[in-house]
C-alpha cells in the first residue's frame, strides 16, 4: 500500500494484480483500510484507489449550492477543478508505476461523491463504469444539466442506489433525491447505457460503507452478470 498527498487530499492505493481494473473512491473518512479489507473477499481483484481528506462540499459540487439550512456552509462547485487534478495529477502517479494498463477504470462515491462520479463523465472519457451510492442527485438543477449535455463517452455500466427513507423529508431540495434519482436512471437506460438501481433499506447515514462495497462488486462483476445471463 503506498500512501501520498496532493493540495493536502490524501491518497491510498492498495495494488491488485497488473491488468485488473481500477477503482477510485473518494470517502469522506480515512477509511481506506476498512474499504480495501472488506472489497478484496468479495470482489474480483482489483486497485483500489482511495481519496480522503477533501474539501467535501466544494471538491465534490458541479456548481455552487447555498447551505441546506442556517448550520450548514454552501458548496462553492470546484468540481472542475477537482477532476482536473485527479485526471491530470493523481491518475498519472498511480498508473505510471503499472506495467500492465488497467483493464478498464471505475469512478465511485457515497453522497456527494456519487453526485461527483456522474458528473465527471460530462467532462472526461478515462473512466468507463461510474457508481453512485446514495448519490446527492438533489443537487439543485442537475436533471436538467444531464438531460441538456452529452458525456465525453458512453460508459460501459452505470450503478446507482439509494436508501428508501432517503426522500422523507420535508427539505424541499433533500426531498426530491429519489424522484431525481430514478429520473436520471430512466434516462440512462433509454439512451441504451446498461444502468443498475437499487433501493436499499434505511436513511442517507445508515450503512454507507455496505451500500459503497455493494456497488463496487456490481461495477466490477458486470461481465460476469452479463455471461451468466447469456448461458
Amino acid at each position: 500500500m503506498e500512501t501520498f498527498q496532493i493540495n493536502e487530499r490524501k491518497v491510498s492505493v492498495y495494488p491488485g494484480l497488473e491488468g485488473s481494473p481500477i477503482v477510485y473512491l473518494h470517502s469522506f473518512m480515512d477509511n481506506g483500510d476498512a474499504f480495501h479489507h472488506l472489497l478484496k473477499t468479495s470482489c474480483p481483484d482489483h486497485t483500489l484507489v482511495v481519496i480522503s481528506h477533501l474539501h467535501w462540499d466544494d471538491d465534490m459540487t458541479p456548481w455552487y449550492c447555498p447551505p441546506l439550512s442556517s448550520e450548514d456552509t454552501p458548496c462553492h462547485g470546484k468540481a472542475d477543478a477537482w477532476l482536473q487534478t485527479l485526471t491530470d495529477e493523481i491518475m498519472p502517479r498511480v498508473e505510471g508505476q503499472l506495467t500492465e494498463k488497467p483493464a478498464y477504470r471505475v469512478l465511485t462515491g457515497y453522497s456527494l461523491a456519487g453526485l461527483f462520479a456522474i458528473y465527471a463523465l460530462y467532462h472526461t472519457d478515462l473512466f468507463q463504469r461510474a457508481g453512485s451510492m446514495s448519490g446527492s442527485l438533489w443537487f439543485p438543477d442537475f436533471v436538467e444539466y444531464i438531460q441538456h449535455h452529452n458525456m465525453v463517452k458512453q460508459p460501459d455500466c452505470l450503478y446507482f442506489s439509494l436508501g428508501d427513507k432517503e426522500a422523507k423529508t420535508q427539505h424541499p431540495l433533500l426531498k426530491t433525491v429519489q424522484e431525481n434519482t430514478e429520473t436520471i436512471v430512466r434516462y440512462y437506460q433509454e439512451k441504451g447505457i446498461e444502468t443498475h438501481f437499487e433501493l436499499n433499506p434505511g436513511n442517507h447515514y445508515q450503512e454507507a460503507a455496505q451500500r459503497t462495497i455493494k456497488g463496487i462488486h456490481w461495477l466490477l462483476s458486470w461481465e460476469d452478470k452479463n455471461e451468466s445471463n447469456n448461458i
